[in-house]
């Protein structure tokens, strides 16, 4: 692709918003927050992927199936959530991670209100150990090619359009897409 079909290919650039991601308050304003129209889809793994129009007219992800993303965004609301899946969820957990790994994906876990001073410090309700904790997020960060991401909620979609904008950018410079 040349550069001016690139950048044609990511002005159309939109998040996906996987169907069970729940359409309540907070996530219209992440959703608005993302400044990019949304489409809702089924995935495979994860809460959020990106997608674009290709110059052949067809788009990076066809919304109408389930879709296995290269790169995505796994979304929770709080250190407790977190380690409510690295807990009572874990094997639920885990077998989303390895259906991404499966898939090649890199995994984004985006952890809004959440800090490692706050992991560390036991900031959080759950009994569980914070060296526990630590070392289950950093153990499955080099497992499954997971990067954490801890943000305050209110800049979470803008920091969720900014790592899947940026992904596809850099797949479309290093012509990732040429041969599709």
């Amino acid at each position: 692709m040349d550069p001016f079909e690139i950048k044609e290919s990511l002005s159309t650039f939109r998040v996906i918003a996987d169907t069970r991601e729940q359409n309540n308050p907070r996530a219209r304003e992440r959703f608005e927050a993302f400044g990019v129209p949304v489409q809702r889809a089924t995935l495979h793994y994860c809460d959020y992927c990106g997608n674009i129009t290709l110059p052949d007219g067809s788009d990076l992800m066809d919304v109408t199936q389930t879709l296995r993303p290269k790169c995505c965004i796994e979304r929770k609301m709080s250190l407790d959530e977190l380690a409510a899946c690295f807990t009572r969820g874990r094997d639920r957990f885990r077998r989303e991670f390895e259906r991404a790994t499966e898939a090649g994906a890199k995994v984004y876990l985006l952890v809004e209100g959440a800090s490692w001073e706050a992991l560390n410090n036991h900031r959080y309700r759950s009994k569980y150990n914070p060296e526990a904790f630590r070392a289950s997020l950093i153990a499955w960060s080099i497992r499954y090619d997971m990067t954490p991401v801890f943000c305050k909620a209110d800049s979470s979609g803008a920091l969720i359009r900014e790592i899947l904008f940026r992904d596809i950018k850099e797949r479309l410079e290093c012509g990732e897409f040429d041969e599709r």
